[in-house]
């Protein structure tokens, strides 16, 4: 198969190592920068261009969208699917997924656990917002923010005003959410793929820190997942429409509860903790499917 890999740095561990998977199973894996690819639209003939050239010949593509280029990104991905490459991500769960009020409406009305989240854009609501989600300490969430960037944990009702004050005055959309107090600053990532987990570990945040990325510091551990911890990420990804998916849950008192669903998810952290070829598993994904349809009927309706 001739496949592409949609990454704007070659040089990332997760695209060398999608490569690298790829190349080990007798592929072919090119690495091109999707910002600088362009699209030509015309009637019936959808055409991705690098440079002066087309991009032809391709059976399947992995996009790896940051999230400041998720518009033109998921265009990229878009025309693709027009010319009927498979994709194992596709452009509308990309999108659906990155908006993460949308992603968390579409969680709740499936029924999977989250933490109680509220939303307002009239700054005489702060009082009420607090209220609905337990009071202080609370977590607000710039709704643009990535790896932990614009997470703020306000420990006290005075701090948790300052803050979505702040916000507001910066014209800023933010979800204000429960504090998980019993997870202790560690959460869950599950890698889903096919509707199935192939790997998880647990990221523990530093001293200190509430937040547990690893790009904050966090370091991560195999951890076994019970039953309703794999059947809450499987679900959560089914819910989106993402074929492959990072959910990432807290391990709370009333079940897991899902934080977010990032469907371009890094791969260094869960294959070092877990030793579990993910990577490979992404390629073996598109080797089951490459003979079907890759624009499959969208269900989640949102």
């Amino acid at each position: 198969m001739n496949i592409i890999i949609l990454s704007t740095n070659p040089n990332l561990y997760s695209t060398r190592r999608l490569q690298e998977a790829a190349e080990e199973r007798g592929h072919t894996a090119a690495i091109i920068n999707h910002t600088k690819c362009y699209v030509v639209i015309e009637s019936g003939d959808p055409k991705v261009y690098y440079k002066d050239h087309p991009i032809t010949d391709v059976d399947a593509i992995i996009p790896r969208i940051g999230a400041s280029v998720t518009f033109y990104g998921s265009s990229v991905i878009r025309q693709f699917e027009m010319q009927k490459v498979f994709t194992t991500t596709s452009s509308l769960a990309l999108v659906r997924s990155r908006d993460k009020l949308r992603a968390t409406q579409i969680l709740s009305r499936h029924g999977i656990g989250i933490p109680k989240t509220a939303f307002a854009k009239y700054p005489g609501d702060i009082e009420y917002l607090i209220k609905q989600v337990g009071g202080a300490p609370l977590i607000v969430k710039l709704l643009e923010g990535t790896q932990g960037l614009g997470v703020v944990l306000a420990e006290t009702k005075k701090a948790a005003k300052s803050v979505i004050e702040a916000f507001y005055g910066l014209s800023a959309n933010i979800l204000v959410q429960e504090f998980i107090s019993e997870a202790g600053g560690a959460d869950v990532r599950a890698i889903v793929i096919d509707n199935k987990v192939v790997a998880a570990f647990k990221r523990q945040g530093k001293e200190g820190e509430f937040r547990s990325n690893i790009h904050r510091g966090g370091n991560g551990s195999l951890i076994k997942l019970t039953k309703a911890e794999k059947i809450a990420a499987v679900n959560a990804a089914k819910a989106l429409g993402l074929n492959i998916a990072g959910v990432d849950m807290l391990q709370s008192n009333r079940g897991p509860l899902i934080l977010e669903v990032n469907s371009s998810p890094g791969l260094e952290g869960v294959e070092k903790a877990t030793n579990v070829d993910v990577a490979g598993k992404v390629i073996e994904y598109i080797e089951r499917n490459i003979g079907k349809p890759s624009l499959k009927k969208d269900k989640v309706g949102a």
